[in-house]
């Protein structure tokens, strides 16, 4: 999408927020490293942990919870099985 900047040169303006997370919808899922800590925030329905755990959670492009594993390996299989390429947020 190019629009007119504010000094009237034509360019790329920044995406919405609803512009981005609509980008690879159904297609692309993020990795994101957490510690149990922060499981029950992502996937509600989780039990409770040991806190200090590392874990990692798939992600939709749009942020929503798609699955949490204990190993990086085991998330990117499950991606693969669903047909859904990953990226990385660090």
């Amino acid at each position: 999408m190019v629009r007119e900047n504010m000094s009237g040169a034509a360019g790329r303006s920044p995406l919405s927020a609803a512009e981005f997370a609509a980008i690879g919808d159904g297609h692309i899922a993020y990795v994101k490293p957490i510690l149990s800590d922060e499981l029950n925030a992502l996937f509600p329905q989780a039990p409770e942990l040991e806190p200090g755990l590392e874990l990692f959670a798939l992600l939709g492009a749009d942020g929503s919870p798609i699955v949490v594993a204990d190993t990086r390996e085991a998330l990117i299989a499950s991606a693969r099985e669903h047909e859904l390429v990953t990226v990385s947020v660090h």
